[in-house]
């Protein structure tokens, strides 16, 4: 039997991911034409968010639990939930939609990850029987996508220093959409902030300890640390401009990280041991 059959979820999200890829396009296109793309884009993203929705529930159907466990479900919910807080921020902060030409590629590198990995499932460990686990995990996706949408626009502010990319000059100052570009990240320290409490009260409901210090749990904290560090440094020291769209870049590497590497190189109770 074909491993189609034996994943149903696969076309879904192999569609999904050529809605990114048609997204992406379009946004490049946009650039490189000087044409108005938003609403092929918005398309994109909407279109690419209903199939990889699709892709989950048929996954969560066949596994008979939700896409908490192996590095493929991991990376097909965050594909869902990253597009999911991109379109709304598309949709409602048009100030922030030229940072789909970052975005979108983004999506993408992790289409490539997902489509080099098997499909297989696993067994849900009792411990994740837990409502504080749908908060801990559904906040932290929130930030994780706000994140990436403040390094689009931070991102879409360093192309516009390159030639080939006179177009992006049209958009405001560079004051304007870094104000912006730490609002988003003032908002993510939120989320991550309810994702770290979240967190310890689902610990203390399944491990009966509210902190261990397990690897996963030290950087999410370093995370969170760095992240407030930076927007101490923004509000308090008049760090530059680029230095600071750094500073958003170095932050969302290490939030990618501790959300797909460590996870998958340690043993601790993010996967179900005690």
């Amino acid at each position: 039997m074909s491993s189609l059959l034996l994943a149903p979820e696969l076309p879904w999200l192999f569609g999904g991911l050529a809605g990114y890829c048609t997204g992406a396009l379009a946004a490049w296109h946009g650039i490189w034409r000087d044409r108005p793309v938003d609403r092929a884009v918005f398309a994109a993203l909407l279109v690419a968010v209903i199939l990889l929705a699709t892709a989950i529930t048929l996954r969560w159907m066949r596994a008979g639990y939700g896409p908490f466990l192996t590095l493929f479900e991991i990376l097909l919910s965050n594909l869902f939930s990253l597009g999911l807080v991109f379109l709304v921020v598309f949709w409602r902060v048009p100030l922030a939609r030229p940072g789909a030409l970052v975005v979108l590629p983004v999506f993408l590198l992790l289409g490539c990850w997902i489509a080099t990995l098997p499909p297989e499932t696993s067994q849900l460990p009792a411990t994740y029987d837990s409502v504080w686990l749908w908060v801990h995990v559904g906040v932290g996706k929130i930030f994780l996508g706000i994140c990436l949408a403040a390094v689009g626009l931070a991102g879409t502010l360093l192309l516009r220093r390159l030639p080939g990319f006179g177009n992006l000059h049209r958009l405001p100052d560079d004051e304007v959409l870094d104000v912006l570009v730490w609002r988003f990240m003032s908002i993510a320290f939120i989320f991550h902030s309810l994702m770290l409490i979240a967190g310890a009260v689902w610990a203390q409901d399944a491990w009966g300890h509210y902190w261990t210090w397990d690897p996963l749990e030290t950087w999410a904290f370093i995370t969170w640390l760095m992240l407030g560090l930076s927007l101490h440094a923004r509000l308090t020291f008049k760090v530059p401009l680029w230095g600071g769209w750094l500073m958003v870049f170095g932050v969302f590497i290490l939030a990618f990280l501790t959300f797909f590497g460590v996870p998958f190189s340690s043993l601790g109770p993010h996967k179900g041991i005690i």
